[in-house]
């Protein structure tokens, strides 16, 4: 028998409501709005005046070939960032899931750097891979790499992806160890039994029953590829060299606070949000088909 909650006033399970929906309607419908009202007006170069447009913006962004550019290494960094991320992650918790000595403090330090802000995870790999004064960079010159990422874009963009992912791994493995203690310890051993060894158990147990985590934690992860390194790109790059590095969310902040183009900055905020609506519900439609909960 279910237990139901009984107020004795009607208003009062609004009232507990009403905080966590003041935040949301602050904090992000009410700026949302504003962008999508920014995106249909040009304003002059002092900021004094502002005009109505219409979808001027959008046009002159569709226009744009380095606004496609800027797409295309989104969804690279995005799906990089993610595979790699949870890809490192499960290997991390099949490690600690095991009975190990000490396994509780492994676990407590491997969640220890989900707490590290996203610009302080930029300057530590910065300091790492410096090209002059990393502490890595120095071993990667004694093997041979020319490991420049001032100037190579390619080596930048794998600095990010790396940092990235890293700051991702603590977050992702929380998840995962807690789904792998979820799985029944009785359906392992029924496989065990049947002569299936430890990697086939992995692929064809444990892996189907980690589904849910995975369609989960595959979606936050794009999110937060698509959003949250701003700063690590910020700290690291500043989308540099040139714009090897500059993903959507940077170039939002880079033609509206560094360039002044408000218009095209809004506009462009509602289209990433438009992207993360749809890339979400895309997998949502077709990719949870195969989880199994």
């Amino acid at each position: 028998m279910q237990k139901q909650a009984i107020f004795q006033s009607k208003l009062l399970p609004y009232a507990l409501v009403a905080p966590q929906l003041a935040i949301v309607l602050i904090f992000f419908y009410w700026p949302a709005l504003q962008a999508v009202i920014q995106s249909f007006l040009l304003q002059d170069a002092f900021g004094l005046s502002s005009s109505f447009v219409w979808f001027d913006n959008y046009i002159e962004l569709f226009k744009d070939p380095a606004y496609f550019a800027a797409i295309v290494r989104t969804f690279f960094f995005s799906f990089a960032i993610a595979i790699s991320s949870l890809s490192f992650a499960l290997l991390l918790a099949v490690m600690a899931d095991k009975p190990l000595r000490g396994s509780m403090l492994y676990r407590t330090l491997l969640i220890w750097p989900y707490a590290v802000a996203p610009p302080v995870v930029g300057v530590l790999w910065i300091f790492m891979l410096h090209p002059s004064l990393g502490v890595l960079s120095r071993y990667l010159r004694g093997l041979g790499i020319d490991w420049n990422p001032l100037l190579d874009g390619n080596q930048a963009a794998a600095l990010v992806i790396l940092a990235a992912a890293w700051k991702q791994i603590s977050y992702n493995f929380l998840f995962f160890l807690a789904g792998l203690q979820s799985i029944p310890k009785s359906v392992i051993e029924a496989a065990a039994i049947d002569g299936a060894r430890p990697m086939r158990r992995f692929w064809t147990v444990i892996f189907p029953l980690l589904s849910p985590t995975i369609f989960f934690l595959l979606v936050i992860n794009i999110v937060y590829a698509f959003f949250d390194t701003f700063g690590i790109i910020d700290t690291m790059t500043r989308g540099g060299p040139g714009t090897s590095t500059v993903t959507l969310v940077y170039k939002v902040y880079s033609d509206g606070l560094l360039g002044g183009n408000l218009g095209s900055s809004a506009a462009q905020s509602v289209i990433l949000m438009i992207m993360v609506i749809v890339l979400t519900g895309i997998q949502f439609r077709f990719v949870e088909r195969k989880v199994t909960y």
